[in-house]
């Protein structure tokens, strides 16, 4: 068994999921597929690849896509788990980078709004939300890390450990900022790492009113938790 899992959650990537297989097979990593039953056969393209794919029933969320790839990655002994997207965002090349870093902090977060960061194909709005998302987490979180709101990440097992996964609730991308919150609170350690993030070519975004309502909600309650001190 390989020191790193990288874990993917996946719903309708048949378009994109196999190219980004067929990179990760360069790289010294296992993978792991969570796929939320999409029609369009993702998980038979992960299977033709011979990569392992959890298949659940109905669309369950990426929070809880990514608590059952850690607990998994966990299980098996793994000392790095790595979060990654399907849609073809996150670079081959940027997870290389970033792994070069490992063991230099219990978090590495690949950021996009750090010097040497960067986006391709984002319409002015997509960038605005990004950017403004981060900056309110920051304003009432003060956790000091310029992307909260990355998937793309490396975690050590220790420090997943610490922070008890199972209980994390968010299932949008507040997902990412609450477990940003949870591993500063478990005393982990966090370095950004710049990558260049590429719009998605194929499928949809996953993006929905709801998903942003619950990061202004969730921020916003744990905002005035910190100023109460709790």
């Amino acid at each position: 068994m390989r020191a790193s899992l990288v874990v993917i959650p996946t719903y309708n990537e048949a378009e994109s999921i196999g190219q980004i297989l067929h990179g990760l097979k360069s790289l010294d990593v296992d993978v792991l597929v969570i796929d939320d039953g999409s029609p369009d056969g993702t998980a038979d393209i992960v299977r033709m690849h011979k990569v392992e794919v959890i298949e659940r029933e109905g669309k369950q969320g990426l929070g809880s896509a990514y608590r059952t790839g850690f607990s998994i990655g966990i299980q098996r002994g793994y000392t790095y788990i790595i979060e990654m997207d399907a849609d073809g965002s996150h670079q081959i090349q940027d997870l290389q980078k970033m792994m070069e870093w490992i063991g230099s902090a219990d978090l590495l977060i690949g950021s996009r709004w750090i010097a040497d960061g960067a986006i391709q194909n984002w319409s002015k709005f997509r960038e605005y939300l990004s950017k403004s998302a981060n900056s309110y987490a920051n304003l009432l979180l003060l956790l000091g890390v310029k992307d909260t709101t990355s998937g793309f990440r490396i975690y050590t097992t220790d420090l997943l450990k610490k922070m008890e996964v199972s209980t994390i609730r968010s299932e949008g991308y507040c997902f990412q900022i609450e477990m940003t919150r949870r591993a500063i609170a478990r005393g982990g350690s966090i370095a950004e790492i710049p990558i260049t993030f590429v719009e998605r070519i194929y499928g949809k975004s996953k993006m929905s009113f709801a998903i942003a309502l619950e990061a202004v909600v969730r921020i916003t309650a744990w905002g005035a938790l910190r100023l109460i001190g709790r």
